[in-house]
């Protein structure tokens, strides 16, 4: 018999029968999880261990003396019959449903404009996004100094013939006075998720439309917004959960004032913890702001699913 049919046997009795279990996959299974350990170790123990307290406590009543006991849903039942509770979940329901198209409507506004090849749209942009740069408590301070009585706004609408505006100690003033702040913060950062959304489309669309002799408010209703659907709707349920979490300027502005006017919901569960020191109710407020979150992302999800997904 030949050498060489003797050494394809060898190697044919040499090769493993079944599938091996210390393959190349599995070292870069536990490689990556090596690698991931520090990320799922933060996440337990900022994230999720932080919840299941809160979840605990909120189900729970700690007395005076230190004693603690379960009492269920009963600070839920006592929040929704609390006068306060309901001001600021309304306040802040409302401050949602103005605030949230109005920053959504400007970003794409302004991501359409400055897409636009003109000239001083970088300049422009520039000094929209330059916002984002400065911490909301800053920013938050220098609107106090804009909002007072002999301020830079007041002084701009005596220009143009206005009386003085009572800006934050207007009951019907201060929630819009917030927004404004909170929008010339916001808009710029939503908008530069609507400009690379808007980077993406092709231009050859727009050279078809043009040539079929489209207008520019056609291409932005069967062009533009279809193919910004994803990218509008990421930014509309982020800017949402966003703008449910504002404390600072409120805590710096108003402290929930005047008359709870722009008393938002976590301004209200800080100062039931921090000033009152409610904690048990002031986690419940804690869980029912975790579940309209988890709602808003639900519905990101959704909104975010194409017509080729399941």
């Amino acid at each position: 018999m030949s050498t060489v049919g003797k050494g394809a046997r060898a190697r044919r009795r040499s090769r493993p029968l079944g599938p091996t279990h210390t393959g190349p996959g599995r070292s870069v299974a536990g490689v990556a999880l090596l690698f991931l350990l520090p990320a799922l170790i933060a996440l337990l123990l900022l994230r999720i261990a932080p919840a299941a307290v809160a979840l605990v406590d909120s189900l729970s009543r700690t007395t005076l003396l230190g004693g603690t006991s379960f009492v269920g849903l009963g600070n839920y039942i006592e929040l929704f019959t609390n006068p306060d509770f309901q001001n600021a979940l309304a306040v802040t329901l409302l401050f949602s449903l103005i605030i949230n198209p109005l920053q959504v409507a400007a970003a794409l506004l302004l991501a359409v404009l400055f897409t636009r090849r003109a000239v001083g749209s970088r300049f422009w942009r520039s000094m929209v996004i330059l916002p984002i740069a400065v911490p909301p408590a800053v920013s938050a301070v220098v609107w106090s100094v804009i909002y007072r009585p002999d301020g830079l706004a007041n002084g701009f609408l005596a220009v143009i013939g206005i009386p003085p505006q009572p800006f934050l100690t207007s009951p019907y003033q201060s929630l819009l006075s917030v927004m404004i702040l909170l929008s010339w913060i916001g808009v710029g950062y939503w908008m530069m998720f609507l400009i690379a959304g808007l980077n993406d489309i092709p231009s050859s669309y727009y050279e078809a439309a043009s040539l079929d002799g489209a207008s520019s408010w056609r291409q932005l209703w069967s062009i533009t917004l279809p193919l910004l659907r994803r990218p509008l709707a990421f930014v509309l349920v982020a800017d949402t959960v966003s703008n449910f979490l504002v404390f600072a300027p409120v805590q710096i502005l108003t402290k929930g004032g005047p008359n709870g006017s722009t008393n938002l919901l976590m301004y209200d569960l800080y100062t039931r913890a921090y000033t009152f020191g409610d904690i048990n109710k002031a986690q419940a407020e804690v869980v029912i702001l975790v579940l309209i979150t988890v709602v808003i992302v639900a519905a990101q999800f959704r909104l975010l699913k194409t017509e080729d997904q399941p």
